[in-house]
């Protein structure tokens, strides 16, 4: 596979950082990532303004470029004769002295992996994925706000916690804060539904303002289903008439079931994608093709 790094496209096996750069030495980095459809960005400025306004709060100077990635995108897609693919734009600090700076940093590097799109699994939309409680908690943000960071521990030894779980496979895992309010997914942010109503965790549980979640928020008030945010708990889900998770890769995914810890097994309400669920995949799918147009 060819990446981009810091202005060329390479072979992967050929690209390197260096030893130096703050995002290796101390996980001072960001990412974006997101998908194409018919070989075009989707919710790319989006991404754009949460990396432009991140790098600023971290002091890196980097301000995204729209034709500037568009081209990176379709240079990509190219070189590695992909028609759609899952992109991820990371932006470093770059090298600097070893230890913590005092001032802002004024050479980031900037690399560009593309992955090509597994075939959409029609039957995960119609039948949605389990989603099984965690015990280890979200970690607070990094600042005032989370970032889409090089900080992933705590997604990983997540990852690691579900894979424990025998009669979890194929889910998604869910964290709480460290108070056991709903927080999100391992990667996606959650939502439910009940008596008409969509609901999901405030961003001052700490958790990532997420672009998907941003858009599905959008498209829910425009089909006039209200929206609330705020402290929810897992009985909240439980008693919940549909769930679903969200990110920029697999749009909306409804879920089924839902389980604790101890394996206790909880079918939602709806079984299956519900009445809103299914509402905005439409919306959602709609929003795809005004952006293809």
């Amino acid at each position: 596979m060819n990446v981009y790094v810091n202005g060329s496209i390479i072979k992967e096996e050929e690209a390197v950082i260096s030893v130096y750069d703050h995002g290796f030495l101390y996980g001072i980095g960001l990412f974006e990532t997101f998908r194409t459809y018919g070989g075009r960005p989707f919710l790319m400025e989006e991404h754009q303004r949460r990396m432009e306004a991140s790098c600023k709060e971290l002091g890196i100077s980097y301000i995204p470029d729209k034709q500037e990635w568009e081209s990176i995108v379709e240079e990509l897609l190219q070189s590695n004769g992909l028609e759609d693919a899952y992109i991820r734009f990371t932006v470093t600090a770059g090298a600097d002295a070893l230890g913590l700076p005092t001032g802002d940093y004024d050479k980031p590097s900037v690399v560009v992996y593309v992955k090509g799109l597994p075939p959409r699994n029609e039957e995960l939309y119609r039948s949605g994925k389990p989603l099984q409680l965690l015990a280890l908690p979200r970690n607070t943000p990094e600042g005032q706000i989370r970032f889409k960071s090089l900080h992933y521990m705590n997604s990983i030894l997540a990852k690691r916690e579900l894979a424990q779980y025998a009669w979890a496979a194929g889910a998604e895992g869910l964290q709480l804060t460290q108070d056991g309010y709903l927080a999100e997914g391992i990667v996606s942010n959650v939502f439910f539904v009940k008596n008409d109503r969509l609901y999901t965790p405030s961003l001052d549980t700490g958790i990532l303002s997420g672009i998907t979640r941003a858009h599905v928020v959008v498209l829910a008030r425009q089909l006039l289903l209200p929206v609330e945010e705020g402290r929810y708990t897992w009985q909240d889900l439980l008693n919940a008439d549909e769930v679903f998770i969200t990110n920029s890769i697999q749009e909306l995914v409804p879920i089924s079931t839902l389980f604790d810890t101890n394996g206790q097994r909880h079918i939602v309400a709806s079984g299956t994608a519900g009445y809103w669920t299914l509402q905005l995949l439409t919306a959602y799918q709609s929003s795809i093709d005004n952006n293809n147009e």
